[in-house]
């Protein structure tokens, strides 16, 4: 036995992304802020808050640039991460408050900012509710921003991964981890956090090994300590020993025999124990994405989102331009259908592009967007419209409208879709003239009145995202209320099955992409409902047709009825759960 080698010490925290990683530490010190504080005569108040607005404008400004960097590297789910922090630079009631502090103790803006800032994250932190109380690390974070512009600080960490490292800290800023690089990050320890942290949730998005809550595990560990982090169980060992790292190595092969296992199974035909075949389809963002898809065993793209072509853009993409990239997709897949959702984007997520003439909105959920916009601007949506139909001669792709809150809406897209038709036809360039047009069922009054879309639409797909949130008001982005965001909820699954029902009665195939689609647990009850499509993120797919082909239709009927019949939105997916875990057993 090595006398010189350092003791082995075990920390217990939450497991919060799996994986099990293990290499030397690099400790993440926070950069020290200082906030002065002195007097300022009453005639230089007007000055203050000037500097307090220019302050403010500045950090958005470098929030909305690390959002977009978070959005071209690892997608828009992640990136709407910092739009809470967007949202907290608009707060009149932060902006009010430390304006009348200022007035009040004629002391400087830093001083009183900050001053107020902490009052809000005090709050947050007694806060008994997890996801509430994580929101204090998020207000930290921005809160450490704004006094940076004011004062003219860095809040840059010289300490830069040079090479493969577990990260240890108390804590670490959502826009920090975001600007990690990946390549040089192994795993992830914190004294501070939780499950719902924005930290977090960008970790598990980089496949990151991660265990918060860890208490002062960032003071117990030295620079040349050695770390193994188990994301799996909530566990890190110091310097490790090797009976550790062997039983922790048997332990990663387990889980990496399990992964490729579902990922072998991913290749097999999708359908139930029973032989009732059920479509797993991917999303993706862009035509890069479509070949993924195929490794992974999808039977198609149920959702393609063409907003990337105007994100990553400073100009209108052409109709060329948008043709190839949907041909290419669709050639890709070699057969396999692509729907193809048409232009949704609003307020929540501004392109670059002038000529689309957008502007940010207090409301842009309700707001602005998708199919409001293509049918207030004929140009724009007959162009995209033209490109899709001239890439349907090249495979079988599908038109899907987004936002369709009822029938004059979806006649309206249709008359546009003819006019396109009718003029590709007048020039002689083919298209697929019986190419299917669905209608997004993501609004409660579509969902209501879906019998009425059916003579207009060729299938349905239930965009589960923004239904769940319309259907009982909870805005995902807005920290105080995002964690009433409940699948489970009643009202959610009574909805699901009225569409699922007038689809059935139309003889319209019901499909359903977003969270929901991708979470295992949840999909028994969904195919139980009669949802026979399911489209999701190509990393899930394995995972969800282990699940699919686990179980047989009777018994995800037998879920769906007791979801159904249940009032308590924690009981149902607790009962969900136990059989998911029941399922899931058979891999160990």
């Amino acid at each position: 036995m090595d006398s010189n080698k350092a003791e082995e010490v075990e920390f217990t925290g939450i497991a919060a992304s799996p994986g099990i990683a293990h290499g030397p530490v690099s400790l993440l010190r926070e950069k020290k802020i200082s906030v002065p504080k002195y007097k300022v005569s009453s005639d230089r108040l007007e000055s203050e808050t000037e500097r307090f607005e220019s302050a403010l404008l500045a950090t958005r400004m470098q929030i909305q640039a690390i959002r977009d960097e978070v959005q071209a590297s690892l997608g828009e789910d992640e990136a709407r991460i910092f739009d809470a922090h967007l949202l907290v630079l608009e707060d009149q009631a932060l902006i009010g408050e430390t304006i009348r502090e200022m007035e009040s103790s004629v002391e400087n803006v830093e001083s009183c900012v900050w001053r107020v800032g902490n009052r809000y994250i005090e709050a947050f932190g007694q806060i008994d509710d997890e996801y509430l109380r994580e929101r204090a690390s998020d207000l930290r974070d921005v809160l450490r921003r704004l006094i940076s512009n004011l004062t003219g600080q860095s809040l840059e960490n010289a300490d830069r991964l040079s090479d493969k490292h577990v990260v240890v800290a108390h804590d670490i800023a959502p826009s920090d981890s975001a600007m990690i690089d990946k390549n040089h990050l192994l795993g992830l320890a914190t004294d501070a956090g939780g499950k719902t942290s924005h930290t977090v949730i960008v970790a598990r998005s980089m496949n990151i090994p991660a265990v918060v809550g860890l208490g002062n595990v960032s003071e117990q560990i030295k620079p040349d300590d050695i770390v193994l982090v188990d994301g799996f169980e909530g566990r890190v060992v110091v310097n490790p020993s090797d009976a550790t790292l062997y039983r922790y190595g048997k332990i990663k092969d387990e889980h990496a025999s399990i992964t490729k296992r579902l990922i072998a199974l991913s290749q097999n035909v999708s359908q139930t124990k029973d032989g009732h075949p059920i479509q797993l389809m991917a999303n993706i963002e862009s035509e890069h994405e479509a070949k993924r898809a195929i490794d992974i065993g999808a039977d198609g793209i149920g959702l393609f989102r063409t907003e990337y072509l105007f994100l990553n853009s400073k100009v209108l993409p052409t109709e060329d331009q948008q043709y190839e990239a949907y041909k290419n997709t669709v050639e890709t897949m070699n057969g396999l259908p692509v729907v193809i959702r048409t232009f949704d984007l609003g307020g929540d997520k501004i392109s670059n592009i002038p000529e689309l003439g957008m502007i940010g909105e207090s409301n842009p959920f309700l707001g602005y967007r998708a199919i409001r916009y293509c049918l207030d601007n004929a140009e724009f949506f007959t162009t995209q419209l033209r490109a899709i139909l001239r890439a349907s001669a090249h495979g079988d792709i599908r038109i899907m409208y987004p936002m369709i809150s009822g029938a004059a809406e979806l006649e309206q897209a249709n008359e546009y879709l003819e006019i396109a038709k009718d003029q590709l036809r007048g020039e002689g360039i083919p298209f697929n003239e019986n190419l299917s047009a669905g209608s997004m069922i993501e609004i409660p009054s579509a969902a209501t009145a879906c019998d009425t879309l059916v003579a207009g639409s060729s299938f349905f797909s239930i965009g589960s995202n923004d239904l769940i949130q319309y259907l009982i008001a909870v805005d995902r982005l807005n920290d105080r209320v995002a964690h009433l965001y409940e699948p489970t909820h009643p009202a959610v699954i009574r909805t699901l099955a009225q569409v699922v029902k007038a689809g059935r009665e139309g003889d319209r195939e019901v499909s359903i992409c977003g969270e929901m689609a991708g979470d295992p647990v949840l999909v028994p009850m969904l195919i139980g409902l009669g949802i026979e499509s399911l489209s999701i993120a190509p990393g899930l797919l394995p995972n969800v047709k282990f699940v699919v082909q686990s179980m047989t239709l009777k018994e995800a009927k037998d879920l769906a009825e007791m979801a159904l019949s249940d009032s308590d939105s924690t009981t149902i997916y607790g009962n969900l759960l136990v059989f998911y875990e029941e399922r899931m057993a058979s891999l160990y």
